[in-house]
Parts: C-alpha cells; structure tokens; sequence
C-alpha cells in the first residue's frame, strides 16, 4: 500500500446516491421479474448462494488485496493508538451497536416495524457492528492527514483479529438477543467471506510484487476497483430485488433503521477520539484510530447476513441501510477530526508512568 493513497473517488463520495438508485431498481426489477430472482435465491450449494458469492468475492478481494500483512511488525510503534483501536473494535463497538438495536428496534420502534422480522433486524445490527472496516480506512484517514504507515499497521492487526474474533462475537450477541445462533453456518461465512479471501488476495499481492513490484500491484488494483463497484451495486440491487415488497408496504424501516447505525458511528468516533486524546496520541495517528472503528467493513456484514438469515431478511437489510449511510456519517466525522485539531492536540499530553524510587 502506498503511503498515499487516492482520494474518495466518484463512486464512493455519492455511495449514498448510488444505493438510493439501487433501491428503485432492486424494487422495479424484484417485482416485474419475481420469477428470475426466486431461481437466483435458490441457486445454493452446501448454503452459499452461488451468485452472492462471487458478487461478494468480487467485493472483498480487490480490498484484501491492499492489506499488507507485512505492517504487523510496526504495531508497537504506536501502541497507544493501536489499544485504542483494538479496544474499541472489539470490546466496545459490537456491544454498543447490540445495545443500540436492542434499544431502538426492539424497544422504542417496535410498534412501527413488522414484528416477525424485529429479531433479524437487531441480528444484522449485531452482524454490521461486528465488522470494523477494512479498505475505506485508507480514504478516511488520508482526508484527515492520518499518519499511512499506522494507518497500514492497524488495518493488518485489525483484519488479522478478524478472522477469529468476528464469529465468536457474532454469536455471543446474537445469543443474547435470544436469536438462534447456527454456528455451523456463522464459521462457514468466516470461512468463505474471511479466511480464504484473506489468503487468495495475499498470495496474488505477493505474486504481483515478485513478478511486477509495486507498479504492477497499482496497476492491477486500479483494474478491479471498478469490478468491485459493480459487484457491490449488483449485489444491493439483488437485495432490493427481494426486499421491495417490505420497502413498498414500509418505507419508514429504512429510516428506522438508520437510527442505531448512525449513533453507533457518532458514539464508537467519539469514545476513541477522547480516549486517544486522554492518553496522548498525536493527531495524525488518533485520526485514523477513531475513523477505524466508526466505519464497518459492510461488504462482510451484507455476506454474513444473507449466508445466515437469507435474501428477504431483515438482516441483510439492516446490514445494507449501513451500505446507505457510511459516506455521509464518515465525511462528517471526518471534517469533525479535522476541524477539532487544535482543540484535540490542546489537551493530548503523553502519559507518564511514575518513577520508580
């Protein structure tokens, strides 16, 4: 990975408008052609769908292929920012983001959404906040001058952690909110949507490095960036395909669910802002410390969502209405770090242990 990388391109900065056209289309094409999407939905094979997956392998590789695994030998460089990180990832923002479905889908909206699907709801809440982002990191801390090579480190660690933290977690929540848990299908998306993606994309960037360096690695990314654009836009519309009689009968839910995604964002940024800040971490690495955890790797939720609780689940439109608002909640918290620079480092002083006597 380059120590910097592009700016927020067209397709990202109108995420927000693309999935809005998503949903009309998935709605029109979902109701004229019942029929063809009910074959898709049943083109399965030990419970993968078959078109999901390679729409999402498509998705997930092209990020995958940015990590370099390499970085995890700088971790300790920044150990403030990484704790930080890894704290709020993995001991605060799925349980936050439990806490916040239960509270809004199961508690206060509950009168106004279908009560047979409350329970996927809450479930793809619980699957969205248990994906800490991956790739998008790279943009968000770029625009606010976040230091790259800890940006590269806590991305490493984060995926690395990922891939054995993200099916417990998932589990342990989706237990609580009393929803059945199929382990045997939770460790197989991990399989399928983690570890091996994780793997093929680390033995084609090491290939590309060998037999092209660093060129032939840009080269090739700039190539798949657009396949997994599309991909991404033709998995939302399958989604809509199949969700548009609810959005039709209840256009509120997506507005409901909205709610509890954006406060997770707003909530997770702010407890990893104030404790970078408490502890000293400088400006440039708490930036990308706090963006990690506000974004989610939504790409893995949609997956794991439809892999678990099916095409016409709550679930996996809860975990979409995420898809709908990441670019706008992210770019406001990113001209919130900006815009707080000189009131954050006012306040950062490096802790110090007491000496020894």
């Amino acid at each position: 990975m380059s120590d910097q990388p592009a700016k927020l391109g067209v397709f990202a900065r109108y995420l927000t408008l693309w999935v809005a056209l998503c949903i009309v289309v998935g709605v029109a094409v979902g109701t004229w052609f019942p029929g063809f999407f009910q074959a898709l939905g049943r083109a399965e094979i030990v419970q993968v769908n078959l078109p999901v997956a390679v729409l999402i392998w498509a998705m997930i590789v092209p990020m995958l292929l940015k990590i370099d695994f390499g970085a995890l030998g700088q971790v300790m460089q920044h150990w403030r920012g990484i704790g930080v990180t890894l704290a709020v990832n993995w001991a605060f923002k799925p349980f936050l983001m439990a806490l916040l479905g239960w509270l809004f889908i199961g508690w206060l909206f509950r009168p106004l959404l279908p009560e047979a699907q409350i329970e996927s709801y809450i479930a793809g809440l619980i699957i969205l906040g248990a994906a800490p982002c991956t790739a998008m990191v790279f943009v968000w801390s770029h625009l606010s001058k976040g230091e790259p090579h800890f940006t590269l480190s806590q991305v490493a660690l984060n995926d690395a952690v990922m891939i054995v933290a993200f099916a417990p977690i998932v589990g342990l929540l989706l237990g609580l909110s009393a929803i059945t848990v199929p382990w045997e299908t939770l460790l197989l998306s991990v399989l399928i949507y983690v570890l091996v993606p994780v793997v093929v994309a680390q033995a084609w960037r090491r290939y590309l490095l060998r037999t092209g360096g660093e060129p032939a690695l840009q080269r090739t990314l700039a190539q798949l960036d657009p396949v997994s654009m599309l991909a991404l836009l033709l998995t939302l519309v399958l989604l809509f395909a199949f969700q548009g009689e609810q959005i039709i009968t209840q256009p509120l839910i997506i507005l409901l669910l909205a709610v509890p995604i954006m406060l997770q964002g707003y909530l997770t940024a702010a407890v990893a802002y104030l404790a970078n800040r408490r502890l000293g971490v400088a400006h440039e690495i708490a930036a990308p410390s706090t963006l990690i955890g506000a974004s989610n790797f939504f790409e893995l939720a949609v997956a794991t969502a439809i892999v678990l609780f099916g095409f016409d689940s709550g679930a996996a439109l809860a975990t979409v209405v995420g898809v709908l608002v990441e670019v706008p909640v992210m770019l406001s918290l990113v001209w919130l770090v900006n815009r707080s620079k000189p009131w954050y480092e006012a306040g950062a002083r490096p802790l110090t242990l007491p000496a020894r006597r």
